[in-house]
């Protein structure tokens, strides 16, 4: 059994609707590619499917959002790193640059600063508080990226 990417989420979700379409319809592409990402897929649409769907001008200012740069406190280590959560075509490593696609971005989409967020890895469970959002596109006023 692959345990990455299975998520253990209790707490509600928020994602614009921008997002939400423009995540939709990279699932289709990515289904009707047959991509390496397949896996990952269900997780997403998943998330996608229990998120409560909020106006991009409305959204909280304390919510991962795509685009969003994050701090993250690892909860085992006490190692603090700051990420970018994106759509795939953007992920770079080099620049933490996280897409929406690995698991550790598809657990973080949506929550809120001071949430705690965990997933299955094959080395053990991996748990992150989302410590604060140093950007987030909706709180800038930038709706059309």
């Amino acid at each position: 059994m692959n345990w990455e990417g299975i998520f253990m989420r209790n707490g509600k979700i928020f994602i614009t609707r921008q997002d939400r379409d423009r995540l939709k319809n990279l699932i289709l592409k990515i289904f009707n590619e047959r991509s390496r990402d397949m896996a990952h897929l269900s997780d997403l649409g998943e998330e996608l499917e229990r998120g409560e769907v909020v106006e991009s001008r409305l959204m909280p200012t304390d919510v991962v959002t795509m685009n969003s740069q994050i701090r993250l406190k690892d909860l085992e280590s006490g190692e603090v790193e700051t990420y970018t959560l994106v759509f795939p075509d953007e992920a770079n490593v080099d620049e933490n640059k996280i897409s929406v696609l690995a698991p550790i971005g598809t657990a973080m989409l949506g929550y809120r600063v001071g949430d705690t967020v965990e997933w299955m890895t094959p080395g053990g469970l991996r748990r992150f508080q989302i410590q604060k959002l140093l950007y987030q596109p909706e709180a800038a006023g930038d709706f059309h990226r």
